[in-house]
């Protein structure tokens, strides 16, 4: 029983070394909790076989389990799967045979200790140590992607400090049994600090990747933040310039009265210069009425012009005052997403469109929001996720979903999002509550 927990917990371990890896090469297809229990199922059946002591089974079970996992769990072609399989294959066997050199030159007789399970034990974690520094390694300098994270960010290199200071304490345990075999006490002492070494090293190094994660995310949403604040001030301009624009057509009678003045004085002269005036203001730009918000209207004007580059048939009805309760921040974070999402999703797609509809839910305080775009394809994965179409698929992506999201939730409202293959159409349903109502 004790070597089947011993063998239990060592492949684990090296099934959460193989996660993170993965994780730092490749984009997953589900969410960490699916790709977790999958892993963790095929090291149980490795760890099962491997209490038959067979070489080859064990090489051979750790290709093909460690290949099912990656091809299913992750987006990767098939000559990077086997490229990466090879490379963990040659790590995890390299770091064995290296700890047994090691071993047998520190300690000659550590390996027919009477205490098998304690020489089993030092030898797992001092393996698994080794496998852990090497993928590490190789995760720092050919994935980088912690670095390319955060540049400035040089913590990650210091952390090899743990497991290098870890391998030197095991090292100790090993010489240490050695000369003590038969004090049971000390022996034990050893393997359970062995054990808790190896945890720390694993637990230092997730919590590093999970702080910088969220420091990326942190990042980025600043970013999405300061240009939905950018965003907004354009619009609340433009906005203004469309209303100077109606002030100046609104006056405009009055101008072909002045006009009208001068010619009759044939004053030729001052009339090309006033009419060389009111061409050059920037208040006779085109503009377009689509909804009575002024400042909605404006981010919509924005994005027909977009549709219309982009050949697309854009059609919008906002029924009036429905959506006057929004701050103009919210407003442009929530319709500038949603349309930037549907245009993205519609582009380059034959007789392509996007539909918009605001209205009010009769005698309540609610607003329906709904959009319907052209999408080729089903964009949400299996377990819900929105996927990103993106060609860089990076941490950066789907912080406008988020920003949605937490529009939504300020609002005391809902979302729903759904793809309807026999129209090969998306619909995102927003529900808003207007408690000015109440």
């Amino acid at each position: 029983m004790e070597r089947i927990i011993l063998y239990l917990f060592a492949y684990l371990t090296e099934g959460y070394i193989v996660f993170r890896y993965a994780s730092c090469f490749f984009t997953p297809r589900y969410r960490t909790a699916t790709r977790l229990l999958t892993l963790g199922l095929l090291y149980i059946v490795m760890a099962f076989f491997a209490i038959w002591e067979i070489s080859w089974l064990n090489v051979i079970l750790f290709i093909i389990l460690n290949g099912i996992f990656l091809f299913s769990q992750y987006r990767l072609s098939f000559s990077q799967g086997i490229l990466h399989l090879a490379l963990l294959t040659a790590l995890m066997a390299a770091s064995e045979i290296v700890v047994y050199s090691i071993v047998s030159r520190f300690a000659p007789h550590f390996y027919t200790n009477p205490q098998s399970s304690l020489a089993m034990a030092l030898f797992g974690i001092f393996s698994k140590l080794l496998f852990f520094l090497a993928a590490y390694l190789l995760m720092l300098t050919a994935g980088k992607k912690m670095l390319r994270q955060n540049p400035s960010d040089r913590s990650a290199l210091l952390l090899l400090l743990i497991p290098l200071a870890s391998i030197f304490i095991i090292l100790t345990f090993v010489t240490i049994s050695e000369a003590s075999f038969s004090i049971l006490s000390i022996n034990t002492l050893m393997t359970i600090s062995a054990f808790l070494l190896l945890l720390i090293n694993l637990f230092v190094f997730g919590i590093n990747q999970y702080n910088q994660k969220k420091s990326q995310e942190f990042t980025d949403m600043q970013l999405l933040l300061q240009k939905e604040s950018d965003l907004a001030a354009y619009y609340e301009m433009l906005s203004a310039h469309n209303e100077n624009q109606g002030i100046l057509i609104h006056d405009f009678k009055k101008h072909l009265q002045s006009i009208s003045l001068l010619n009759k004085n044939r004053e030729a002269d001052k009339i090309e210069a006033y009419i060389d005036q009111l061409l050059q203001s920037s208040d006779l730009n085109e503009t377009i009425k689509i909804c009575d918000n002024k400042m909605l209207n404006a981010i919509l004007c924005r994005y027909k012009r977009r549709c219309a580059e982009e050949h697309l048939t854009f059609l919008a009805d906002i029924r009036s005052q429905s959506i006057d309760f929004l701050e103009n921040s919210s407003l442009t974070s929530l319709f500038c997403n949603l349309l930037d999402n549907a245009i993205e999703a519609a582009a380059g797609i034959p007789d392509g469109f996007i539909e918009l509809m605001v209205q009010k839910k009769e005698n309540t305080p609610f607003v329906m929001i709904t959009v319907i775009n052209s999408c080729s394809k089903n964009p949400m994965s299996l377990d819900g996720k929105l996927l990103s179409s993106k060609k860089n698929t990076g941490q950066s992506h789907g912080f406008g979903m988020k920003s949605i999201k937490k529009t939504v939730k300020l609002y005391g409202g809902d979302m729903e999002v759904y793809y309807d293959s026999s129209t090969h159409t998306f619909h995102s349903l927003i529900t808003l509550r207007n408690d000015t109502r109440l």
